[in-house]
């Protein structure tokens, strides 16, 4: 996809319109899964699946391997670092979070992960520092804006 329609798509983000920034938000989680074409969606699909069947070490080699093979495949890097977070293991998360950033300084869902890992780990003026640059990329998240209030009413 060309940078001006990410950009228009960063654009809608913005608007005050509901549909334009859902259908946008859904638009650009689409650019970043299929980023390596059918192939590694289905990497990702596969990894999801063994997550979803309870097989957490699996899924880790699955996306672990697919890192290997493709650095670049931010959305890998992402499943992974959610996949850590649910695991607890909070410094690996950020770590894969802050890896997403670097390859898409846009990714608004790593961003949110960042914060999230910030946040667990008790670093709370970083974790708002994240939590803002997610509300930068999309200003209606809501969730966002309450979890800077959560780490802002933690730091007192």
């Amino acid at each position: 996809m060309k940078s001006s329609d990410i950009d228009q798509l960063l654009n809608n983000l913005q608007q005050a319109d509901e549909f334009a920034r859902h259908r946008a938000t859904s638009q650009l989680w689409q650019i970043w899964f299929e980023q390596k074409g059918e192939f590694g969606l289905e990497l990702l699909k596969r990894s999801q699946f063994f997550l979803e069947s309870g097989d957490t070490q699996k899924a880790e080699e699955m996306l672990t391997e697919t890192i290997k093979n493709y650095p670049d495949f931010a959305e890998a890097w992402n499943r992974r670092a959610m996949l850590y977070f649910t695991q607890e293991k909070y410094q690996n998360s950020k770590q894969d979070c802050e890896r997403v950033v670097q390859l898409i300084p846009y990714h608004f869902g790593a961003w949110h992960g960042l914060g999230l890992c910030l946040l667990a780990l008790g670093q709370y003026s970083e974790a708002i520092q994240a939590f803002r640059q997610a509300l930068e990329i999309q200003p209606y998240a809501l969730v966002n804006q309450k979890l800077i209030l959560e780490c802002t009413a933690l730091l007192n």
